[in-house]
């Protein structure tokens, strides 16, 4: 007797909801995911979710749906029971993402775009946050995952974003970059290891140095005569040979090694360059970002933090 085997079940749809304070990221976030081949829809009347789901898609790509308090029919208790309902279901892997951040970071990012906050209703900006914070509450406790962007910069959320939910062949290759900073202006808030070179002297004080940047000849001249350049230099170089094919071998999908100096135009932005040269010799492909380097040389910010 002949046995007809019965076709193996699809996998489970996955399914994103994205969520959050009114610039807080979230479009960011969509435009990532859909970089990485997720269908987005922003802006979803989530009472039409249920439906959306049942809807046949041969193609069964991974969807992301984006809402918030514009949204609506925006009831977050009833949105917490729809979704726990979606959950229950075995054909959808269902995901809840809230995007956080802080009040005073909110209210600068509105004042430096002039945009209107969707619930100040003529109010000051931080009633309207302070609104939307306590109408968002329930949906933020009940997140799985929470991603607080206070700290970060647009492309900081973006990479925390691919290394969450980019597909598995593409985390497969270590993604490196490298990039300079003045502590003076914050620490990033996502490098995997941090190097201080305030140790090296500093081109700021001298006059003819001072407006150029650690990109010109004369100022990665004058770091590299420093006596203890090229033995730190050396050492962090071998530390990161060693340590990178390890944090490869961990599936380790992205890491950033930030370089800092007072401002962040000379020492670090050297050092950066000079570190992803060799590391390109050593068969790595990092990328170089310089987050300060077009802050202009300022003695107030130099004074005193040699």
């Amino acid at each position: 007797m002949n046995v007809v085997s019965e076709p193996n079940p699809l996998p489970p749809r996955r399914l994103l909801l994205v969520t959050g304070l009114a610039g807080a990221g979230k479009s960011t976030a969509l435009a990532v995911l859909e970089d990485l081949g997720w269908e987005v829809i922003d802006n979803f009347p989530v009472r039409l979710l249920k439906r959306l789901v049942a809807m046949p898609d041969e193609a069964r790509a991974p969807l992301a749906i984006g809402f918030d308090s514009r949204t609506r029919g925006f009831v977050p208790a009833e949105i917490i029971a729809l979704v726990k309902d979606l959950a229950a279901r075995e054909d959808i892997a269902l995901t809840f993402v809230f995007l956080d951040c802080s009040g005073s970071e909110l209210e600068r990012r509105y004042n430096e775009t002039r945009r209107r906050h969707p619930m100040a209703d003529g109010r000051p900006v931080m009633e309207g946050i302070a609104a939307e914070r306590e109408l968002l509450e329930p949906l933020r406790r009940w997140a799985e995952i929470m991603i607080d962007t206070s700290a970060m910069t647009s492309n900081d959320l973006q990479g925390h974003v691919r290394q969450l939910f980019a597909p598995e062949a593409d985390k497969a290759a270590m993604t490196l970059t490298l990039s300079s900073f003045g502590f003076a202006r914050g620490m990033p808030p996502l490098a995997d290891l941090v190097f201080d070179m305030r140790f090296l002297d500093n081109p700021h004080w001298v006059p003819e140095l001072r407006e150029l940047t650690g990109q010109d000849a004369p100022v990665g001249e004058h770091i590299e005569k420093d006596p203890a350049f090229g033995d730190a230099f050396a050492r962090i170089r071998d530390l990161l040979l060693m340590l990178l094919p390890r944090y490869a071998a961990q599936g380790k999908p992205y890491v950033h090694v930030a370089f800092g100096c007072t401002g962040g135009r000379h020492r670090s932005v050297y050092t950066a360059e000079a570190m992803a040269a060799g590391l390109r010799a050593a068969g790595f492909s990092p990328t170089v970002r310089h987050r300060n380097l077009g802050s202009r040389a300022a003695d107030e910010i130099e004074r005193d933090r040699r």
